[in-house]
């Protein structure tokens, strides 16, 4: 069943990601949808902070995975796929390592790694609303 979270801008992000923690309370992967721009690493940056993380956070576009610790020192995964070009340059760079590790994984363009994905993976839809307001769903 899905559920449904507005964000009517970003002093709305916190209490978002907060949300989705709660939701989502046993899962470590999760797999963000939505087009170049709706937010999906604002998001992110907004999730990582919830878990305790004081890293300085960016986009790993041209990385494709950045790492950062959580309140506990565990690692948090952030990975951008938009740049791979198949499933074989996924595997070869260890995404599933990430998948299976037992730790937060945040996958930004995860469309490529479906098959591989695990079962348990949240997916969730971000977009955006003519008012730029943004409308989350969480699957």
């Amino acid at each position: 069943m899905a559920s449904i979270i507005h964000i009517a801008d970003k002093n709305y992000l916190e209490e978002a990601a907060s949300r989705v923690l709660e939701t989502c309370k046993n899962a470590k992967v999760f797999a963000f949808y939505g087009e170049m721009g709706a937010g999906k690493t604002t998001l992110i940056k907004a999730l990582s902070r919830h878990l305790g993380s004081g890293d300085s956070l960016s986009s790993p576009t041209f990385s494709i995975v950045n790492e950062y610790r959580d309140a506990g020192g565990n690692p948090i995964y952030h990975m951008d796929l938009y740049r791979l070009k198949n499933l074989e340059e996924a595997e070869e760079i260890g995404v599933e390592e990430y998948l299976h590790s037992g730790h937060y994984c945040f996958i930004e363009w995860p469309e490529l790694i479906l098959p591989i994905l695990p079962d348990d993976a949240v997916h969730l839809l971000l977009e955006t609303s003519a008012d730029q307001s943004r409308k989350l769903t969480i699957q």
